[in-house]
């Protein structure tokens, strides 16, 4: 057992926040840890810092995405700029390193490169003690992530361990555990049971939008692309806390004609993503790390639209590769795409059983595991 744990995220799009969620609930469920704080990094630096970390990618994510592509990919260069960089987050992370001196964990979980940076930095300087375990929270894994000073890697993929090892990550500190995400994602859930919770048609094909990276006007266009759909289709459309998007979706769905094979039924922020994942056959939208993870962990078959240049087209070639994926990069052929898939429906069926194989749901417990034979076996932090 752990004295104090601390998991470490970036609040720059969900995922990363998700994650170390899933590993704080993992550390709870296991009683692995007398003491455990999980800590958005962002709320240790200057606004300034924050905002370019956090409302900037937001905006190019939206905005300008092939930016945010180009940024990635010239990023993406392995032991090169880190001094550079370093110097930067140093600068505006002052807060977090008197934070993390005045802890003291036992071990830091980062599910964000920052955090790791930082970490990996006082431990070269003898200014930090405690073990780091950083997780990888894409299926690829970006150069940003590679540090000098810490105990273990955890990482989605067989090949991404191999990347890393390529990169002179020793293997005996890299372990393929998947993307941790909620362990209440392992638990099975009857999907006729989860249609008759929702008020769902118990027959009818059902497809999942998550409105994620998306504003208003491209889900809006999903989901009138998806109109078009000649197979009984339902479409479940979360819509967070957007409450302008939900009614502009509601209003998509009263004016579809009666005669129409769509029928389209919205939700605002919800705990119960898993549910309806169990509920649901088709992941429709961008391939973030966690929300695949989680639709994989459910069985559902994939069809990725627009994914965002940098790590979701990454995620998204794996997904193709790996054949539980499909691929539409223009809207107006979107039901075509959805109907070609219907219509095989030995191909649409092996697809989900091959979703259902490649899932972890148990990465969360996973990696505390992982953690814990470490601590039982004393290995000592650099």
């Amino acid at each position: 057992m752990f004295n104090k744990v601390l998991v470490l995220s970036v609040s720059a799009g969900g995922g990363h926040t998700r994650a170390a969620q899933a590993i704080e609930q993992a550390l709870s469920q296991m009683q692995a840890a007398r003491k455990v704080r999980h800590v958005d990094v962002l709320k240790f630096t200057n606004k300034v810092f924050h905002d370019l970390y956090s409302k900037a990618y937001i905006d190019m994510v939206n905005r300008a995405p092939d930016m945010l592509g180009w940024l990635y990919n010239q990023f993406d260069k392995p032991w090169r700029n880190e001094r550079l960089r370093l110097a930067f987050d140093k600068l505006n992370t002052r807060p977090f390193v008197k934070m993390l001196q005045e802890y003291d964990p036992d071990i830091a979980i980062c599910t964000h490169f920052l955090p790791a940076e930082i970490i990996s930095w006082l431990k070269a300087k003898r200014r930090l003690s405690c073990a780091q375990a950083i997780v990888v929270t894409d299926f690829d894994v970006h150069a940003m992530w590679l540090c000098r000073h810490y105990e273990q890697y955890f990482v989605a993929l067989e090949e991404t361990r191999v990347h890393l090892e390529q990169l002179g990550i020793p293997g005996a500190k890299i372990s393929v555990s998947g993307i941790p995400i909620d362990p209440i994602f392992a638990m099975p859930k009857e999907k006729s049971a989860m249609r008759q919770r929702y008020g769902l048609d118990p027959e009818k094909t059902t497809i999942l939008v998550s409105a994620g990276g998306f504003g208003v006007g491209p889900v809006q266009n999903l989901v009138s692309s998806v109109a078009e759909v000649r197979h009984p289709t339902q479409l479940l459309v979360i819509c967070g806390h957007n409450r302008e998007l939900k009614n502009r979706v509601d209003k998509l769905g009263a004016a579809l004609p009666r005669n129409c094979p769509l029928a389209i039924k919205t939700f605002g922020y919800t705990r119960e993503m898993d549910e309806l994942m169990a509920a649901s056959d088709v992941l429709l939208g961008k391939p973030g790390g966690l929300t695949t993870a989680e639709g994989l962990s459910k069985g559902l078959a994939f069809v990725i639209v627009n994914p965002i240049p940098g790590q979701e087209e990454r995620n998204a070639d794996h997904l193709l590769e790996e054949g539980v994926a499909i691929r539409c990069n223009n809207l107006p052929a979107l039901a075509y795409k959805i109907d070609r898939l219907l219509d095989d429906r030995s191909r649409f069926e092996a697809m989900k059983s091959r979703a259902l194989a490649l899932a972890r749901p148990r990465a969360a417990c996973d990696i505390v595991s992982k953690l814990l034979s470490l601590r039982e076996g004393q290995i000592s932090p650099e």
